[in-house]
């Protein structure tokens, strides 16, 4: 997006991939649909300050406008995502790439970019080149075998946080009797956290707990806060409780079953983290402790915290302590929801950057 947005400006543009094949982490995000934006209002207020009038400048009204213009109509899901019509990403690529050689952009693959050398940018296999501008979009730390690798971070010592996994799943210690429940999703539950009930679905896995409902809330869990489950969200605790007596001398799993109609899975959890369990059990049904064991290896998640701070570029995106070497992407030090946050505020410092680089060489 970064090089669209140069060559759109008049630009000769090179691009220098260190992978055989462009945009392997956006072809990996399009199996799932690539949900690419999101139409649901206050589109802003769930990214950084920092990246507010990035948004206003290419939003998701842009993103859509930008992938019409690619011949990839595209569809809105009860939820406000956004997808295209295809629901997968090579279709677009194909058509990103074939405007990007019309513009006159060069596609440079396996250039491993490998710091600066005397003013000069250096690559892996010797070469060195000086242009009159240079953006960085050199990606997050997470997905390894697509790209992003989190090596450039070493070029730009004191600049950086450090990586962190963002929108991944959390390990927990189960049981043995859990096994049988691997895979299944836990609908209809309330997750517990800062004090806020969050409605989302999960899924137990072997390693522990994933799924969009938890990804959202990793900041908080990452930092050591404590997750609950409220497995009734729909009831007090009067209810449950009133529920539960109704049941009269069934077994236990059979009240859970048929009084608050929990599903096996449901059941399965109560009984992982609630033994012994009380007599008075409609507390615990309401608010379950889940002892997490921390964040998958950062390699899983989805995208990372962490990266180029914010300090270190001005409202450009151009780094203070380097002129004419702008930044964009995931590699800045921001994380986002998925849901279409995170892939168009990737598409709009792209935009961003491209702009400001453009607008440099031009001064």
């Amino acid at each position: 997006m970064a090089a669209e947005a140069a060559a759109a400006r008049g630009c000769a543009v090179d691009v220098y991939d260190h992978m055989p094949s462009p945009a392997r982490k956006l072809l990996m995000a399009g199996k799932s649909g690539l949900n690419v934006t999101n139409t649901a209002s206050g589109f802003a207020s769930k990214l950084p300050d920092a990246l507010a009038p990035m948004i206003a400048a290419f939003g998701p009204a842009e993103v859509i406008a930008w992938m019409e213009g690619l011949g990839q109509p595209v569809f809105t899901g009860s939820t406000g995502r956004v997808f295209p019509e295809a629901m997968k990403a090579s279709p677009l690529l194909r058509a990103w790439l074939a405007r990007l050689d019309g513009l006159g952009v060069r596609l440079h693959r396996r250039m491993r970019w490998t710091g600066w050398s005397n003013g000069a940018l250096r690559f892996a296999d010797g070469t060195a080149i000086r242009p009159e501008a240079t953006i960085l979009a050199t990606g997050g730390a997470s997905w390894r075998r697509l790209g992003s690798d989190g090596r450039w971070a070493a070029h730009l010592p004191g600049a950086t946080a450090p990586f962190a996994p963002a929108n991944v799943g959390f390990r927990v210690e189960w049981s043995p009797h859990m096994g049988r429940h691997f895979g299944a999703a836990v609908k209809n539950a309330g997750l517990l956290v800062g004090g806020a009930t969050h409605r989302g679905e999960i899924t137990v896995s072997r390693h522990g707990l994933e799924g969009g409902g938890l990804y959202p809330l990793s900041p908080a869990l990452r930092d050591g806060a404590p997750l609950a489950l409220d497995l009734k969200p729909d009831m007090t605790l009067a209810q449950v409780r009133d529920r539960l007596a109704r049941g009269g001398r069934d077994s236990l799993p059979n009240r859970l079953r048929k009084a608050l109609r929990l599903a096996p899975v449901q059941v399965a959890l109560l009984q992982e983290f609630g033994r012994p369990l009380p007599g008075d059990l409609a507390p615990l049904v309401k608010h379950l402790p889940v002892p997490l064991a921390g964040p998958r290896p950062l390699d899983e998640a989805i995208s990372t915290a962490g990266g180029l701070r914010f300090d270190a570029v001005d409202d450009r995106l151009m780094l203070r302590d380097r002129p004419g070497t702008f930044a964009a992407g995931e590699m800045l030090d921001w994380e986002a929801p998925t849901g279409g946050w995170l892939l168009t505020a990737c598409l709009a410092t792209g935009v961003w950057a491209g702009r400001a680089a453009a607008d440099w060489v031009g001064r």
